[in-house]
């Protein structure tokens, strides 16, 4: 402990040679709220009573034991990974998460088929995040919100419909604003001949889902683009340009653009893009993930592209008007390792990201020097922020260095492993 603490006064003071306030880093670093998302619990199975194999262009990998079988163990694991899991945290549902003693369709979802869920979110003081699942379904098959057949397209319109509604609920109990993620797996394993109909369909059902609950409060609309899926390799009716077509078009302050790291082709790089989406609107929805060739949703990495969208938007001072959440199924591992190891690794690039000079690398910036701006840029990637962040840890009582994989490892050996 001792280590730890002289560790940190020597970084504190190397930072503060530069203008760097480290408790005030920490400060931000840890209330800026991190979403985690339930499903990597169970491998995105949920508790539909009529639940059946993934589709939709999704693909979980691996059979680890142990995986969670039901709400109730699945909040059992997640209550234990957040221990080692420090900051501001909100709990990410899908729709399929739902309990209920017989079977409820997506059709005719309530509030009151989340009301456990909200009482334990409650009672630890957690936000609630939504998503519609439009996936894994008899009638996601041949598209939803862009289907063709109007019966089908009704029924996803109904879905997303009472979603916002939930969405208000969680709002409402929690006292936190409720973030809703849109995303669709709809479109073509081979070319169409006619791409805009579905299109056409898909801002149709858009519109009619957020003008019948215009009165919801307190929701956030995230609308998630992707380059393809599984199964739906050639065209994607939600692509990247009609989702930001769609956000830009709407002038309401609840709809804004989700940017998900692993669903734009290999060459493209999120951090790129978040100054051009600033400059048209105020929020952003990122799904942080770690792709490999493809959206392969692997366990977020303290890689080079978290590191730069954190540093960008730092740099642009965007961290505050971001909501951060986590998007990754991994069931090669044990699940809950998998949360923590990337939750974990969310939160240290943001402060990372915080320990900078930002204010002395644009001023360099703004006098032309650029070979000062290259310098401090490159100087910082090695600096000892890990020494701040086993302090950061200390002081949350989170686990220290890989402490919390012994935890892990004895939580797998008494509850996992009879499961």
């Amino acid at each position: 402990m001792k280590n730890i603490e002289k560790g940190f006064e020597v970084a504190k003071e190397l930072y503060a040679h530069y203008g760097i306030d480290v408790e005030k880093a920490l400060e931000i670093c840890d209330s800026t709220p991190l979403s985690i998302h339930c499903w990597q619990g169970d491998d995105v199975t949920g508790f539909e009573k009529s639940a059946g194999a993934l589709t939709g262009g999704i693909q979980t990998t691996g059979n680890y034991p142990g995986k969670a079988r039901n709400a109730e163990e699945l909040r059992d694991d997640l209550d234990f990974a957040m221990k080692y899991i420090p900051g501001v945290k909100k709990i990410n549902l899908h729709a399929s998460y739902l309990e209920a003693d017989d079977f409820v369709d997506r059709n005719e979802i309530e509030p009151k088929h989340f009301e456990n869920w909200v009482k334990w979110a409650v009672e630890r003081k957690l936000g609630m995040d939504f998503n519609p699942t439009y996936f894994s379904h008899p009638k996601s098959d041949k598209g939803t919100l862009s289907a063709a057949d109007d019966k089908v397209r009704e029924f996803w319109i109904e879905h997303g419909i009472r979603c916002r509604k939930i969405g208000g609920y969680f709002a409402e109990k929690t006292g936190e604003t409720c973030v809703i993620n849109h995303w669709t797996p709809d479109g073509d394993k081979e070319f169409p001949v006619d791409t805009l109909s579905p299109r056409l369909r898909l801002k149709d059902s858009y519109d009619q889902i957020f003008e019948a609950t215009k009165d919801v409060k307190n929701v956030m609309d995230g609308i998630e683009s992707k380059v393809f899926g599984i199964g739906l390799e050639s065209y994607t009716v939600g692509s990247h340009e009609f989702c930001m077509g769609y956000v830009l078009s709407k002038k309401t302050d609840h709809i804004i653009m989700t940017l998900d790291t692993g669903h734009y082709h290999p060459t493209e790089m999120v951090s790129a893009k978040l100054s051009s989406v600033f400059a048209f609107t105020d929020k952003v929805l990122l799904h942080v993930s770690r792709p490999v060739r493809w959206d392969s949703d692997h366990v977020v990495a303290l890689d080079d592209e978290t590191k730069t969208i954190m540093e960008e938007l730092v740099r642009l001072d965007k961290l505050q008007d971001t909501y951060i959440a986590t998007d990754f199924f991994d069931a090669s591992i044990n699940r809950i390792a998998a949360w923590v190891i990337g939750l974990r690794n969310t939160r240290k690039a943001i402060l990372a990201a915080l320990l900078q000079p930002v204010g002395l690398m644009k001023e360099l910036e703004a006098k032309g020097d650029v070979t000062g701006r290259l310098a401090y840029t490159q100087e910082f990637k090695s600096a000892p922020f890990g020494l701040v962040w086993d302090y950061y840890c200390l002081k949350k009582n989170a686990g220290i260095g890989t402490e919390w994989l012994d935890a892990v490892r004895e939580y797998e050996a008494n509850i996992l492993s009879k499961r």
